[in-house]
């Protein structure tokens, strides 16, 4: 197998779990709330990642990182885990989950962008090509689904969605693009568990501050007292931030930033599936058309 072909079924395996992970980490949170979720999911994934580092390679933390990968990491952590996932958290109380989802489809966008900034990195026509119907399909398939998405927030019906939200969602999509490209700066060859467990650590640092200064502690103090969210959040976090993000970590190591992006972003399209089979939600035609116009374009990624 290919260090690229190795990449391509990284990312799509990325994308998989994230599926599997969106759907417990909304159990969760609606039980405890976003906030309270993000920082346990975290914690619980850096307890994952700590055993994982002890039975695989004899050490418990990644104190065999250079500083150069201790840097970038820590600054990808708090660019994804924290600036990400807060605007986009918080776009889905402003503009609502059907404009916040469709704006991270922006993602492979931006992250190629970046990646041809920062790292010189320039995708084929091919895929190029793939990308756009990647994109394409995936945002087809969002908007067909926006009708049967139940939300506690209201999606504003026919009115111009406020400019803060999209600015929220937009900060969403870049922070969770520009930590792929500064985890690709500072990973070079180091394990991608020991990575992510660094990204993660920056991660519970700055929710950790973020939280005294919101005085927000005793909100979580009531949350892991909710045992059942406990379980969801700790469903979400081996998934997720365990497994997801070390093989998106192999997967911007192995192949272009963009093409990973791209495949990864088919998260929504691969919900589908499970919705169906666990909620027993109708899907329309036009979310089964957008999910191959995805697939094609993931195929053609592949090639």
């Amino acid at each position: 197998m290919t260090g690229q072909l190795a990449g391509q079924l990284s990312a799509l395996g990325a994308a998989g779990l994230w599926a599997f992970t969106a759907l417990a980490i909304e159990q969760a949170a609606r039980r405890i709330g976003s906030l309270t979720v993000n920082l346990i999911r975290l914690v619980f994934a850096f307890c994952f990642l700590t055993l994982v580092g002890w039975i695989a390679r004899g050490l418990p933390l990644p104190v065999d990182a250079t500083r150069h990968a201790w840097i970038w990491l820590s600054v990808s952590g708090l660019v994804g885990f924290v600036f990400g996932d807060l605007c986009l958290y918080r776009a889905y109380l402003v503009i609502g989950p059907r404009l916040s989802t469709l704006m991270m489809s922006l993602v492979p966008l931006l992250t190629t962008v970046i990646g041809w900034l920062a790292l010189g990195e320039i995708l084929t026509g091919r895929d190029l090509l793939g990308m756009v119907l990647t994109v394409t399909g995936i945002a087809w398939a969002v908007l067909d689904r926006s009708k049967s998405w139940s939300s506690a927030v209201s999606e504003g019906g026919g009115a111009r969605p406020p400019l803060s939200g999209l600015a929220l969602g937009f900060g969403g999509a870049l922070g969770q693009a520009g930590g792929l490209i500064l985890s690709k700066i500072g990973i070079g060859t180091y394990n991608a568990f020991a990575a992510t467990q660094i990204r993660v650590l920056a991660g519970i640092t700055g929710y950790s501050l973020m939280f005294f200064l919101l005085r927000w502690w005793p909100n979580v103090r009531s949350g892991v007292r909710d045992r059942r969210a406990l379980g969801f959040a700790a469903l979400g976090a081996f998934f997720g931030p365990f497994i997801a993000v070390s093989l998106s970590l192999i997967a911007i190591r192995s192949t272009l930033s963009g093409v990973a992006a791209s495949i990864m972003a088919l998260t929504p399209v691969l919900i589908i599936p499970l919705v169906v089979l666990l909620r027993r939600e109708r899907v329309g035609i036009g979310g089964v058309l957008g999910a191959l116009v995805a697939v094609t374009g993931v195929v053609l990624l592949f090639l």
